[in-house]
């Protein structure tokens, strides 16, 4: 079942790898391959898939972040790039549909190039593989406008689409607008929008026309895919059934969620590039994820047809209307439920380093930062406050000293605070927590987290759980930075001063928690 009440269809029990035949040894079960897996579509569809029987593997940079997906043990996960050819290649072997889910994100210099160049990568490598059909998600673009007339986000969208379509192998081009799903940027973005301001001063494109679809009905579309004739070689509009302004979404949106009517008044000088600045300081998403996002709202972007329900037939009851899908969006997010967020991907420029742990690591200046707390509670208590930590939990120390940074991370371009978790309780490799990133998870032993902050260097912290000798448990606590240049030498020793306070309460408080918590007083400490 998908994150907003989608249905998985065909065997439930996925096949046996060596058994390729469909209901009843009809039709045969396509092997698919996913790339993308770790983002926020790509994370979806792969349970769909498996649900719907077809042999699933996935093609993943960092494939330690689907460790922890429940899905894991029935995929094949292979690592690799889509701009390695030699890697796409040896993924696409023995595949007969490769699905297409990955994108620059649109704001760093060259990724229209970087798209293109990885778009024929893959179309090349699957010709000579055999591929039977390519399927891609791209960007509804509005008809009658010319190509350099669109925003880059967009423009890319539709040339990686037509080199696909160009190709000879035959290629699905699914073009959707706004998605709705709880997690998804564009329905994180309208919701906090609403929520946050009763009257609300907005950019012109709210009076924007878009035809919105639930991602839902996405996930139908993608798995329906992989089934198209093999003379089928073409892009397909879907959209769900409402034709609305953004300002009507947002007033929908408010009447769902049961709240007072909102007052919207349009402003012309909000352009994308100002309303990007805005978003990021009204809602969790980044000005690097809201300008490509603003940016193809300039446009109408309104479905000229529905020719995919010849292939893959709308069930009663759908598409699903927008009211239908923003009311499902928020029951998962009520019911802590949502299975992959926006923030599932990195974020572009987000360090991907391993952490070094070579003592005498040859990297250059490496700065240290380790507590150490004796708690008297179990390991067990101790790990569920280590796991539970941030979003709405917070970080156990000096909560005005974590709210200024995180005010400081979104002036100049950076996620903050607001990302918040997944999942209240539980987390896996890959997570985003505020503006860390989960790097590492040994259950009930080890939880290290990377910064995704806008630093001079890269920083990690690592929150250690052991056995204390004595019967209870021990807490060791170590932040590392690694300073690019004298700038990150100057902040190391800027905040160090700090440390003491914030690091040194952050261990103090965590066993403090733990230890209430042992004693059954539900305390999470201070905070």
């Amino acid at each position: 079942m998908s994150d907003d009440g989608g249905e998985a269809g065909g065997d439930p029990n996925g096949g046996g790898s060596g058994d390729r035949s469909g209901e009843g040894g009809s039709a045969p079960r396509p092997r698919c391959l996913v790339t993308g897996a770790t983002g926020y579509i790509g994370g979806r569809l792969v349970p769909e898939l498996l649900d719907a029987g077809h042999q699933v593997r996935c093609l993943a940079r960092s494939p330690e972040k689907l460790r922890d997906q429940p899905w894991s043990d029935r995929v094949e996960t292979v690592r690799g790039d889509v701009t390695d050819a030699e890697s796409v290649g040896a993924a696409l072997r023995d595949i007969d549909v490769a699905y297409y889910l990955v994108h620059a994100l649109g704001t760093g210099r060259g990724f229209e190039r970087t798209d293109r160049e990885a778009a024929r990568i893959f179309a090349e490598q699957a010709r000579a593989a055999g591929v039977r059909r390519i399927v891609y998600l791209g960007g509804l673009t509005p008809d009658g406008v010319p190509a350099r007339d669109l925003s880059p986000h967009l423009r890319s969208r539709a040339e990686v689409g037509e080199i696909f379509l160009d190709s000879p192998v035959p290629a699905t081009v699914l073009r959707a607008a706004v998605i709705i799903g709880s997690g998804s940027a564009s329905f994180e973005i309208l919701r906090y929008l609403t929520e946050r301001l009763p009257v609300m001063v907005t950019p012109s494109w709210v009076r924007t026309r878009i035809q919105p679809i639930a991602v839902r009905d996405v996930l139908r579309y993608l798995v329906g895919s992989a089934r198209m004739p093999d003379d089928v070689n073409r892009a397909f509009d879907i959209g769900g059934p409402d034709v609305l302004t953004y300002r009507d979404m947002m007033r929908r949106y408010a009447a769902v969620a049961g709240l007072p009517r909102r007052l919207i008044v349009p402003v012309p000088i909000l352009t994308p590039g100002l309303s990007s600045h805005w978003i990021g300081l009204i809602t969790p998403v980044p000005r690097s994820i809201a300008r490509p996002l603003a940016q193809s709202l300039s446009h109408e972007v309104v479905c000229g047809e529905h020719d995919i329900a010849r292939h893959v037939p709308d069930p009663p009851g759908t598409p699903i209307g927008f009211d239908e899908a923003v009311s499902l969006a928020l029951r998962r997010i009520q019911e802590a439920d949502v299975a992959t967020r926006w923030s599932s991907a990195s974020l572009p420029g987000a360090p991907s380093d391993p952490l070094p742990t070579d003592p005498d690591w040859a990297g250059g200046s490496l700065y240290t930062d380790c507590r150490e707390q004796r708690v008297d509670a179990s390991p067990e208590h101790l790990w569920r406050v280590v796991e539970s930590i941030g979003g709405e939990h917070g970080w156990y120390s000096f909560p005005l000293a974590w709210a200024v940074r995180g005010w400081l991370d979104r002036l100049v371009g950076g996620v903050g605070l607001r990302r918040g978790r997944r999942d209240a309780e539980r987390l896996r490799v890959g997570d985003s927590l505020d503006f860390w990133r989960v790097e590492a998870i040994e259950q009930g032993r080890l939880l290290r987290l990377r910064a995704e902050m806008r630093l001079p260097g890269l920083a990690w912290l690592e929150l250690r759980v052991e056995e204390d000798e004595e019967g209870g448990a021990r807490y060791r606590q170590r932040a590392l930075f690694h300073p690019h240049g004298l700038l990150g030498q100057a902040y190391w020793w800027g905040v160090s001063p700090f440390h003491a306070v914030v690091f040194g309460g952050m261990a103090r408080n965590i066993g403090r928690a733990a230890e209430a918590a042992g004693q059954g007083s539900g305390s999470r400490g201070k905070r």
